[in-house]
Protein backbone atom coordinates (compact mmCIF):
# COMPACT_ATOMS: atom_id res chain seq x y z
CA UNK A 1 0.00 0.00 0.00
CA UNK A 2 1.19 3.61 -0.62
CA UNK A 3 1.96 5.76 2.10
CA UNK A 4 2.86 9.65 2.49
CA UNK A 5 3.63 11.63 -0.34
CA UNK A 6 7.28 9.83 -0.18
CA UNK A 7 5.74 6.20 -2.22
CA UNK A 8 3.37 8.83 -4.30
CA UNK A 9 6.75 10.71 -5.57
CA UNK A 10 8.64 7.94 -6.02
CA UNK A 11 5.96 6.31 -8.50
CA UNK A 12 5.83 9.54 -10.00
CA UNK A 13 9.41 10.03 -10.63
CA UNK A 14 8.97 6.60 -11.97
CA UNK A 15 6.90 7.18 -14.90
CA UNK A 16 8.95 10.11 -15.37
CA UNK A 17 12.22 8.56 -16.38
CA UNK A 18 10.24 5.57 -18.31
CA UNK A 19 9.36 8.78 -20.76
CA UNK A 20 12.65 8.57 -22.03
CA UNK A 21 11.57 5.80 -24.46
CA UNK A 22 8.03 6.83 -25.07
CA UNK A 23 9.51 8.15 -28.67
CA UNK A 24 11.14 4.30 -29.44
CA UNK A 25 7.51 2.93 -30.61
CA UNK A 26 7.13 3.70 -34.36
CA UNK A 27 5.35 1.40 -35.42
CA UNK A 28 2.76 -0.43 -33.82
CA UNK A 29 1.21 -3.33 -35.20
CA UNK A 30 -2.59 -3.52 -34.15
CA UNK A 31 -5.50 -6.18 -34.19
CA UNK A 32 -8.80 -6.43 -33.28
CA UNK A 33 -9.39 -7.03 -29.53
CA UNK A 34 -11.55 -10.13 -30.27
CA UNK A 35 -11.35 -10.68 -33.90
CA UNK A 36 -7.71 -10.67 -33.87
CA UNK A 37 -7.87 -9.34 -37.83
CA UNK A 38 -4.82 -7.78 -38.43
CA UNK A 39 -4.72 -4.42 -39.42
CA UNK A 40 -2.33 -1.87 -40.37
CA UNK A 41 0.61 -0.16 -38.79
CA UNK A 42 0.45 2.98 -37.18
CA UNK A 43 -0.06 5.94 -39.52
CA UNK A 44 1.20 9.23 -39.82
CA UNK A 45 -2.22 10.34 -37.50
CA UNK A 46 -1.28 7.98 -35.35
CA UNK A 47 2.51 8.68 -35.03
CA UNK A 48 0.57 12.51 -34.49
CA UNK A 49 -1.49 11.44 -31.59
CA UNK A 50 1.17 9.71 -29.76
CA UNK A 51 3.29 12.15 -30.00
CA UNK A 52 1.02 14.76 -28.48
CA UNK A 53 -0.27 11.71 -26.06
CA UNK A 54 2.74 11.63 -24.85
CA UNK A 55 3.16 15.28 -24.24
CA UNK A 56 -0.25 16.25 -23.36
CA UNK A 57 0.49 13.41 -20.40
CA UNK A 58 4.51 13.93 -19.02
CA UNK A 59 4.05 17.22 -18.63
CA UNK A 60 3.28 18.69 -15.69
CA UNK A 61 4.06 15.87 -13.46
CA UNK A 62 3.97 17.99 -10.43
CA UNK A 63 0.52 19.78 -11.20
CA UNK A 64 -1.67 17.15 -9.55
CA UNK A 65 -3.31 18.38 -6.33
CA UNK A 66 -6.37 17.18 -6.05
CA UNK A 67 -6.06 14.57 -3.45
CA UNK A 68 -8.77 12.51 -1.59
CA UNK A 69 -10.35 14.33 2.05
CA UNK A 70 -10.77 11.11 3.68
CA UNK A 71 -7.70 10.88 6.26
CA UNK A 72 -9.27 7.44 7.47
CA UNK A 73 -8.92 5.58 4.16
CA UNK A 74 -5.65 3.73 3.53
CA UNK A 75 -5.47 3.06 0.08
CA UNK A 76 -3.19 5.42 -1.48
CA UNK A 77 -4.67 8.23 0.23
CA UNK A 78 -1.90 10.82 -0.82
CA UNK A 79 -1.93 10.38 -4.25
CA UNK A 80 -4.64 12.01 -6.48
CA UNK A 81 -7.90 11.37 -6.57
CA UNK A 82 -9.37 9.67 -9.78
CA UNK A 83 -12.70 10.66 -9.59
CA UNK A 84 -11.67 14.68 -8.57
CA UNK A 85 -8.96 14.90 -11.58
CA UNK A 86 -10.96 13.00 -14.16
CA UNK A 87 -14.15 15.27 -13.44
CA UNK A 88 -12.29 18.22 -13.47
CA UNK A 89 -10.26 17.63 -17.07
CA UNK A 90 -13.08 15.66 -18.47
CA UNK A 91 -16.57 16.51 -17.15
CA UNK A 92 -17.50 13.20 -16.50
CA UNK A 93 -17.92 10.36 -14.07
CA UNK A 94 -15.11 7.37 -13.56
CA UNK A 95 -16.26 4.09 -12.47
CA UNK A 96 -15.10 0.66 -11.62
CA UNK A 97 -16.92 -3.10 -11.57
CA UNK A 98 -17.39 -4.69 -8.31
CA UNK A 99 -18.91 -8.09 -7.73
CA UNK A 100 -19.73 -10.59 -5.15
CA UNK A 101 -17.57 -9.88 -2.20
CA UNK A 102 -15.28 -7.27 -3.20
CA UNK A 103 -16.72 -4.59 -1.55
CA UNK A 104 -16.34 -6.49 2.21
CA UNK A 105 -12.57 -6.03 1.29
CA UNK A 106 -11.71 -2.74 3.50
CA UNK A 107 -8.75 -1.87 1.58
CA UNK A 108 -11.07 -1.87 -1.59
CA UNK A 109 -13.33 -0.56 -0.83
CA UNK A 110 -11.33 2.19 0.58
CA UNK A 111 -9.65 2.23 -3.30
CA UNK A 112 -13.51 2.67 -4.44
CA UNK A 113 -14.38 5.69 -2.51
CA UNK A 114 -11.20 7.16 -3.08
CA UNK A 115 -10.81 6.82 -6.72
CA UNK A 116 -14.54 6.08 -8.19
CA UNK A 117 -17.66 8.07 -8.36
CA UNK A 118 -19.64 5.44 -10.02
CA UNK A 119 -19.51 2.12 -10.03
CA UNK A 120 -21.04 -1.05 -12.23
CA UNK A 121 -22.11 -4.15 -10.43
CA UNK A 122 -20.60 -7.15 -12.71
CA UNK A 123 -23.05 -9.68 -12.14
CA UNK A 124 -25.44 -8.81 -9.70
CA UNK A 125 -28.44 -7.23 -12.31
CA UNK A 126 -28.12 -9.63 -15.13
CA UNK A 127 -30.99 -11.69 -15.46
CA UNK A 128 -29.23 -15.12 -13.78
CA UNK A 129 -28.78 -12.99 -11.02
CA UNK A 130 -32.06 -11.77 -10.37
CA UNK A 131 -33.66 -15.64 -10.81
CA UNK A 132 -31.22 -15.99 -7.74
CA UNK A 133 -28.88 -17.89 -10.01
CA UNK A 134 -31.61 -20.40 -10.97
CA UNK A 135 -30.27 -21.36 -13.85
CA UNK A 136 -31.21 -25.18 -15.22
CA UNK A 137 -34.62 -24.29 -14.05
CA UNK A 138 -37.34 -21.83 -13.28
CA UNK A 139 -37.03 -20.55 -9.43
CA UNK A 140 -41.18 -20.85 -9.27
CA UNK A 141 -43.91 -18.27 -11.08
CA UNK A 142 -46.60 -16.47 -9.83
CA UNK A 143 -49.26 -14.28 -11.46
CA UNK A 144 -48.56 -10.76 -12.53
CA UNK A 145 -50.95 -8.39 -14.11
CA UNK A 146 -49.68 -6.44 -17.57
CA UNK A 147 -51.60 -4.18 -19.87
CA UNK A 148 -54.57 -5.47 -18.79
CA UNK A 149 -54.03 -9.73 -18.55
CA UNK A 150 -52.69 -12.14 -16.37
CA UNK A 151 -49.83 -14.01 -17.28
CA UNK A 152 -47.45 -16.55 -15.50
CA UNK A 153 -43.85 -15.25 -14.34
CA UNK A 154 -40.38 -16.28 -12.90
CA UNK A 155 -40.53 -15.28 -9.29
CA UNK A 156 -37.29 -12.65 -9.15
CA UNK A 157 -34.88 -12.08 -6.10
CA UNK A 158 -33.23 -8.87 -5.30
CA UNK A 159 -30.90 -10.00 -2.74
CA UNK A 160 -27.71 -10.25 -4.78
CA UNK A 161 -27.53 -6.97 -5.47
CA UNK A 162 -29.27 -5.26 -3.05
CA UNK A 163 -26.52 -6.42 -0.42
CA UNK A 164 -24.11 -4.02 -2.65
CA UNK A 165 -26.49 -1.19 -3.37
CA UNK A 166 -27.48 -1.05 0.33
CA UNK A 167 -23.79 -0.71 1.49
CA UNK A 168 -23.55 2.22 -1.56
CA UNK A 169 -26.24 3.92 0.12
CA UNK A 170 -24.71 3.91 3.67
CA UNK A 171 -22.07 5.32 2.06
CA UNK A 172 -23.70 8.01 0.24
CA UNK A 173 -25.38 8.89 3.60
CA UNK A 174 -22.34 9.83 5.61
CA UNK A 175 -20.63 11.23 2.47
CA UNK A 176 -23.10 13.64 0.74
CA UNK A 177 -20.41 15.42 -1.33
CA UNK A 178 -18.43 11.88 -2.24
CA UNK A 179 -21.01 10.46 -3.33
CA UNK A 180 -21.27 7.28 -5.46
CA UNK A 181 -23.61 6.43 -8.41
CA UNK A 182 -24.38 3.43 -9.94
CA UNK A 183 -24.69 1.82 -13.88
CA UNK A 184 -27.68 -0.62 -13.99
CA UNK A 185 -25.70 -3.18 -16.07
CA UNK A 186 -28.01 -5.17 -18.15
CA UNK A 187 -31.55 -5.78 -19.26
CA UNK A 188 -31.20 -7.73 -22.45
CA UNK A 189 -28.51 -10.25 -23.24
CA UNK A 190 -28.07 -13.55 -25.05
CA UNK A 191 -25.27 -14.63 -22.32
CA UNK A 192 -26.37 -14.88 -18.11
CA UNK A 193 -30.19 -15.34 -19.18
CA UNK A 194 -31.44 -18.87 -18.40
CA UNK A 195 -32.88 -20.89 -21.43
CA UNK A 196 -35.55 -22.03 -19.78
CA UNK A 197 -36.64 -18.37 -19.75
CA UNK A 198 -37.59 -18.54 -23.77
CA UNK A 199 -40.24 -21.83 -23.78
CA UNK A 200 -43.43 -22.72 -22.84
CA UNK A 201 -43.85 -22.93 -18.96
CA UNK A 202 -40.47 -21.71 -18.29
CA UNK A 203 -39.19 -25.08 -19.09
CA UNK A 204 -36.42 -25.95 -21.75
CA UNK A 205 -37.51 -29.67 -22.90
CA UNK A 206 -40.78 -27.72 -24.19
CA UNK A 207 -41.16 -25.57 -27.06
CA UNK A 208 -39.92 -22.33 -27.19
CA UNK A 209 -42.80 -19.75 -27.03
CA UNK A 210 -43.77 -17.07 -29.90
CA UNK A 211 -42.55 -13.27 -30.23
CA UNK A 212 -45.53 -12.50 -29.02
CA UNK A 213 -45.39 -14.64 -25.93
CA UNK A 214 -41.51 -13.09 -25.31
CA UNK A 215 -42.67 -9.88 -25.90
CA UNK A 216 -44.81 -9.82 -22.71
CA UNK A 217 -42.00 -11.76 -20.77
CA UNK A 218 -39.80 -8.91 -21.97
CA UNK A 219 -42.03 -5.93 -20.58
CA UNK A 220 -42.77 -7.39 -17.94
CA UNK A 221 -39.16 -8.08 -16.90
CA UNK A 222 -37.89 -4.53 -17.62
CA UNK A 223 -41.19 -2.88 -15.80
CA UNK A 224 -40.11 -4.89 -12.36
CA UNK A 225 -36.66 -4.71 -12.70
CA UNK A 226 -36.75 -0.51 -13.04
CA UNK A 227 -39.81 0.10 -11.29
CA UNK A 228 -37.79 -2.24 -8.04
CA UNK A 229 -34.80 -0.14 -8.13
CA UNK A 230 -35.89 3.20 -9.86
CA UNK A 231 -39.22 3.71 -9.26
CA UNK A 232 -41.06 6.48 -6.73
CA UNK A 233 -41.03 3.83 -3.97
CA UNK A 234 -37.99 2.56 -4.69
CA UNK A 235 -34.79 3.39 -1.82
CA UNK A 236 -32.54 3.10 -4.19
CA UNK A 237 -34.34 5.53 -6.95
CA UNK A 238 -31.61 8.12 -6.86
CA UNK A 239 -28.96 5.68 -6.74
CA UNK A 240 -28.61 4.65 -10.49
CA UNK A 241 -27.72 7.45 -13.13
CA UNK A 242 -28.18 4.73 -16.23
CA UNK A 243 -29.08 1.26 -17.39
CA UNK A 244 -27.51 -0.62 -20.05
CA UNK A 245 -30.78 -1.85 -22.04
CA UNK A 246 -29.24 -4.07 -24.51
CA UNK A 247 -26.42 -5.40 -24.52
CA UNK A 248 -23.64 -7.28 -27.56
CA UNK A 249 -26.51 -8.04 -29.62
CA UNK A 250 -24.63 -7.40 -32.80
CA UNK A 251 -21.98 -10.22 -34.49
CA UNK A 252 -18.51 -9.83 -34.65
CA UNK A 253 -18.26 -12.52 -37.48
CA UNK A 254 -20.86 -10.70 -40.02
CA UNK A 255 -20.90 -7.62 -39.05
CA UNK A 256 -25.20 -7.76 -38.42
CA UNK A 257 -27.28 -8.97 -35.54
CA UNK A 258 -26.18 -11.90 -33.39
CA UNK A 259 -28.09 -14.78 -34.28
CA UNK A 260 -28.83 -18.11 -32.41
CA UNK A 261 -25.80 -19.74 -34.67
CA UNK A 262 -23.21 -16.89 -34.26
CA UNK A 263 -20.68 -20.33 -32.58
CA UNK A 264 -22.40 -23.58 -34.62
CA UNK A 265 -20.38 -25.54 -31.95
CA UNK A 266 -22.47 -24.16 -29.26
CA UNK A 267 -25.66 -25.86 -27.71
CA UNK A 268 -28.47 -23.75 -27.93
CA UNK A 269 -30.26 -25.80 -25.85
CA UNK A 270 -26.80 -25.17 -22.99
CA UNK A 271 -28.62 -23.56 -19.74
CA UNK A 272 -26.29 -20.54 -20.66
CA UNK A 273 -25.03 -19.41 -24.32
CA UNK A 274 -21.76 -17.55 -24.74
CA UNK A 275 -22.42 -16.80 -28.53
CA UNK A 276 -25.72 -17.60 -29.47
CA UNK A 277 -29.02 -15.71 -28.99
CA UNK A 278 -31.92 -17.45 -27.64
CA UNK A 279 -33.88 -14.08 -28.26
CA UNK A 280 -32.62 -14.24 -32.07
CA UNK A 281 -33.75 -17.74 -32.28
CA UNK A 282 -37.77 -17.01 -31.00
CA UNK A 283 -37.94 -13.23 -32.82
CA UNK A 284 -35.73 -14.23 -35.89
CA UNK A 285 -35.30 -10.34 -36.54
CA UNK A 286 -34.30 -7.65 -34.44
CA UNK A 287 -37.49 -6.78 -32.92
CA UNK A 288 -36.65 -7.56 -29.06
CA UNK A 289 -33.98 -5.16 -29.49
CA UNK A 290 -36.09 -1.95 -30.60
CA UNK A 291 -39.23 -3.40 -28.00
CA UNK A 292 -36.46 -3.38 -25.13
CA UNK A 293 -35.28 -0.09 -25.59
CA UNK A 294 -39.27 0.88 -25.91
CA UNK A 295 -40.18 -1.18 -22.90
CA UNK A 296 -37.16 0.34 -20.92
CA UNK A 297 -38.86 4.12 -22.20
CA UNK A 298 -41.73 3.41 -20.80
CA UNK A 299 -40.63 2.43 -17.39
CA UNK A 300 -37.71 4.41 -16.52
CA UNK A 301 -37.77 7.95 -14.96
CA UNK A 302 -37.17 10.35 -17.46
CA UNK A 303 -33.29 11.37 -15.95
CA UNK A 304 -32.62 7.88 -16.32
CA UNK A 305 -30.06 7.73 -19.10
CA UNK A 306 -30.35 4.62 -21.81
CA UNK A 307 -27.65 3.09 -23.49
CA UNK A 308 -26.47 0.07 -25.96
CA UNK A 309 -23.20 -1.49 -24.54
CA UNK A 310 -21.23 -3.75 -26.89
CA UNK A 311 -17.51 -5.27 -27.60
CA UNK A 312 -15.24 -5.00 -30.49
CA UNK A 313 -16.71 -2.25 -31.12
CA UNK A 314 -13.78 -0.69 -32.76
CA UNK A 315 -13.78 -3.22 -35.75
CA UNK A 316 -14.89 -1.68 -38.70
CA UNK A 317 -16.79 -4.38 -39.31
CA UNK A 318 -18.76 -4.79 -36.70
CA UNK A 319 -18.88 -1.07 -36.22
CA UNK A 320 -20.96 -0.39 -38.93
CA UNK A 321 -23.18 -3.09 -37.71
CA UNK A 322 -23.91 -1.06 -34.17
CA UNK A 323 -24.07 1.82 -35.92
CA UNK A 324 -26.85 0.70 -38.04
CA UNK A 325 -28.55 -0.90 -34.76
CA UNK A 326 -28.00 2.49 -33.23
CA UNK A 327 -29.79 4.61 -36.60
CA UNK A 328 -32.76 1.64 -36.15
CA UNK A 329 -33.46 2.80 -31.97
CA UNK A 330 -32.92 6.63 -33.20
CA UNK A 331 -35.34 5.95 -36.18
CA UNK A 332 -38.11 4.55 -33.01
CA UNK A 333 -37.54 7.59 -30.96
CA UNK A 334 -40.76 8.52 -29.68
CA UNK A 335 -42.76 9.33 -26.31
CA UNK A 336 -42.89 6.87 -23.26
CA UNK A 337 -45.13 4.30 -24.02
CA UNK A 338 -44.76 4.80 -27.93
CA UNK A 339 -41.03 4.85 -28.77
CA UNK A 340 -37.45 4.48 -27.83
CA UNK A 341 -35.37 6.32 -26.14
CA UNK A 342 -31.23 5.90 -26.27
CA UNK A 343 -29.00 8.22 -24.27
CA UNK A 344 -25.10 7.25 -25.21
CA UNK A 345 -23.60 4.11 -26.79
CA UNK A 346 -21.28 1.93 -24.60
CA UNK A 347 -18.04 1.32 -26.00
CA UNK A 348 -17.18 -1.15 -23.79
CA UNK A 349 -13.11 -1.26 -24.17
CA UNK A 350 -12.19 -4.60 -23.55
CA UNK A 351 -8.94 -3.99 -25.26
CA UNK A 352 -5.66 -5.83 -25.83
CA UNK A 353 -2.22 -4.46 -25.86
CA UNK A 354 -2.08 -5.46 -29.75
CA UNK A 355 -4.98 -3.45 -30.38
CA UNK A 356 -6.85 -1.53 -31.41
CA UNK A 357 -5.16 1.46 -31.51
CA UNK A 358 -5.57 4.72 -30.35
CA UNK A 359 -6.71 6.08 -33.50
CA UNK A 360 -9.12 3.41 -34.41
CA UNK A 361 -10.79 3.97 -31.26
CA UNK A 362 -10.87 7.73 -31.65
CA UNK A 363 -12.14 7.10 -35.20
CA UNK A 364 -15.29 4.82 -33.39
CA UNK A 365 -16.02 6.88 -31.14
CA UNK A 366 -16.70 9.69 -33.58
CA UNK A 367 -18.80 7.34 -35.26
CA UNK A 368 -20.97 6.93 -32.53
CA UNK A 369 -20.91 9.83 -31.05
CA UNK A 370 -22.10 11.37 -34.86
CA UNK A 371 -25.49 9.18 -34.47
CA UNK A 372 -26.40 9.15 -30.65
CA UNK A 373 -24.38 12.29 -29.62
CA UNK A 374 -22.47 10.73 -26.38
CA UNK A 375 -20.55 8.07 -26.16
CA UNK A 376 -19.03 6.12 -22.83
CA UNK A 377 -15.93 4.05 -22.13
CA UNK A 378 -17.95 1.40 -19.81
CA UNK A 379 -15.46 -2.22 -19.34
CA UNK A 380 -12.43 -0.59 -19.52
CA UNK A 381 -8.95 -3.35 -19.56
CA UNK A 382 -6.23 -4.30 -21.49
CA UNK A 383 -5.78 -7.94 -22.03
CA UNK A 384 -1.79 -8.44 -21.88
CA UNK A 385 0.50 -9.25 -24.15
CA UNK A 386 1.11 -12.49 -25.49
CA UNK A 387 3.51 -14.78 -23.91
CA UNK A 388 3.22 -12.54 -20.58
CA UNK A 389 4.58 -14.24 -17.99
CA UNK A 390 4.39 -12.09 -14.84
CA UNK A 391 7.84 -12.20 -14.00
CA UNK A 392 9.43 -9.29 -12.34
CA UNK A 393 11.31 -8.16 -15.96
CA UNK A 394 8.45 -8.79 -17.76
CA UNK A 395 6.37 -6.94 -15.27
CA UNK A 396 8.43 -3.46 -15.32
CA UNK A 397 8.07 -3.88 -19.39
CA UNK A 398 4.70 -4.66 -19.46
CA UNK A 399 3.83 -2.32 -16.82
CA UNK A 400 5.26 0.57 -19.23
CA UNK A 401 3.66 -0.57 -22.18
CA UNK A 402 0.51 -0.37 -20.97
CA UNK A 403 0.92 2.82 -19.37
CA UNK A 404 2.06 4.34 -22.67
CA UNK A 405 -1.22 2.39 -24.94
CA UNK A 406 -3.85 3.76 -22.00
CA UNK A 407 -2.26 7.37 -22.26
CA UNK A 408 -2.52 6.89 -26.41
CA UNK A 409 -6.30 6.00 -26.04
CA UNK A 410 -6.88 8.85 -23.21
CA UNK A 411 -5.61 10.96 -25.50
CA UNK A 412 -8.18 10.03 -28.31
CA UNK A 413 -11.31 10.32 -26.12
CA UNK A 414 -10.04 14.12 -24.87
CA UNK A 415 -9.19 14.45 -28.93
CA UNK A 416 -13.08 13.56 -29.35
CA UNK A 417 -14.35 15.51 -27.00
CA UNK A 418 -12.69 18.32 -28.48
CA UNK A 419 -14.12 17.06 -31.92
CA UNK A 420 -17.47 17.64 -30.26
CA UNK A 421 -18.11 14.24 -29.01
CA UNK A 422 -20.36 14.12 -25.50
CA UNK A 423 -17.61 11.92 -23.71
CA UNK A 424 -19.90 11.10 -20.55
CA UNK A 425 -18.31 8.47 -18.76
CA UNK A 426 -15.50 6.30 -17.93
CA UNK A 427 -15.66 3.15 -16.25
CA UNK A 428 -13.07 0.30 -15.68
CA UNK A 429 -13.62 -3.07 -16.02
CA UNK A 430 -12.68 -4.08 -12.08
CA UNK A 431 -10.31 -2.51 -9.27
CA UNK A 432 -7.29 -4.46 -8.45
CA UNK A 433 -4.91 -6.86 -11.52
CA UNK A 434 -6.07 -10.10 -9.28
CA UNK A 435 -9.40 -9.83 -9.26
CA UNK A 436 -10.04 -8.40 -12.70
CA UNK A 437 -12.66 -11.18 -14.64
CA UNK A 438 -9.57 -11.76 -17.20
CA UNK A 439 -7.98 -14.22 -14.42
CA UNK A 440 -10.25 -16.17 -15.10
CA UNK A 441 -11.79 -18.35 -18.00
CA UNK A 442 -14.56 -16.65 -19.33
CA UNK A 443 -16.21 -17.75 -23.07
CA UNK A 444 -18.43 -14.20 -23.34
CA UNK A 445 -16.80 -11.49 -25.64
CA UNK A 446 -13.70 -10.10 -24.59
CA UNK A 447 -12.85 -13.10 -21.84
CA UNK A 448 -9.79 -14.67 -21.12
CA UNK A 449 -8.58 -18.13 -21.87
CA UNK A 450 -6.92 -18.19 -18.51
CA UNK A 451 -3.41 -19.37 -20.20
CA UNK A 452 -1.39 -16.59 -19.13
CA UNK A 453 -0.74 -13.98 -16.42
CA UNK A 454 -3.24 -10.54 -16.33
CA UNK A 455 -2.36 -7.48 -15.24
CA UNK A 456 -5.23 -4.98 -16.85
CA UNK A 457 -6.06 -2.54 -14.50
CA UNK A 458 -4.64 0.39 -12.87
CA UNK A 459 -3.68 -0.87 -9.67
CA UNK A 460 -2.18 -4.48 -8.92
CA UNK A 461 -2.46 -7.06 -6.18
CA UNK A 462 -1.48 -4.76 -3.15
CA UNK A 463 -3.90 -1.72 -4.08
CA UNK A 464 -1.07 0.12 -5.33
CA UNK A 465 -1.29 2.66 -8.39
CA UNK A 466 0.89 1.42 -11.47
CA UNK A 467 2.07 3.65 -14.03
CA UNK A 468 -1.13 3.75 -15.95
CA UNK A 469 -2.86 5.03 -13.02
CA UNK A 470 -0.66 8.35 -13.39
CA UNK A 471 -2.21 8.74 -17.36
CA UNK A 472 -5.67 9.84 -15.54
CA UNK A 473 -4.46 10.97 -12.21
CA UNK A 474 -2.21 14.12 -13.94
CA UNK A 475 -4.53 17.74 -14.50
Amino acid sequence: MVKGKCLAVMALAAVMMSTSACGSVSSLTVSSAESGVESSTESSKEASARSSAESNTESNTEGSTAMSTAEQQGVAKEIPALRDVVEKKMGCRIGCAITGKEPWDSKLWDLVTTHFNAVTLGNELKPDSLFGYSVSKCPGTKEAELNGETITVPVLNYTNPEKILNKILKWNEANPDRQIKVRGHVLLWHSQTPEWFFHVDYDKTKDYVTAEEMDKRLEWYIREVLTHFTGEGSPYKDLFYGWDVVNEAVSDSTGTYRTDTERPEEDLLEDRHGGNSSWWHVYQNEDFIINAFKYANKYAPADLELYYNDYNECDAKKREGIIKLLEKIKENEGAPGEGTRISAMGMQGHYSMEGPSAAEMETSIKAYGKVVGAVQVTEWDLRATDGYDGSPEAMEEEYEKQRKIYNLMYYSLQSAKKSGVNITGMTFWGTIDTLSWLQFRSNVGGGSNKEQKQCPLLFDGNYEPKPAFWVFAQE
